[in-house]
């Protein structure tokens, strides 16, 4: 079984405070979910679309710990926490 991925792009940040909330709330459920953070940071460079924004990989063991993480009560909770305070793309795609 492959590994999974959670490619989150983050396109605008609306509201610090709500994303630092988010933050603190995600990280230990994404953790707990046995999810590895890899990548974590504003892009160096950005080609195609020129978009330096915020990009976070986190790996899973399989697409199933990647889903079951992100419907967890306690990631759920982080997302409420963000609210509308970023706007963002998330994906869980396979490793090959």
């Amino acid at each position: 079984m492959p590994k999974a991925y959670w490619i989150t792009s983050y396109r605008k940040v609306l509201d610090a405070e709500k994303l630092a909330a988010y933050a603190k709330l995600a990280a230990p459920a994404i953790e707990a979910a046995g999810g590895r953070f890899l990548v974590r940071s504003t892009a160096t460079h950005a080609y195609e679309d020129g978009v330096l924004g915020r990009t976070v990989v986190i790996e899973f063991a399989s697409v199933e710990a990647a889903l079951a993480a992100h419907d967890s009560a306690a990631y759920q909770a982080a997302l409420s926490a963000l609210g509308d305070g970023a706007v963002r793309d998330l994906r869980i795609v396979p490793g090959v």
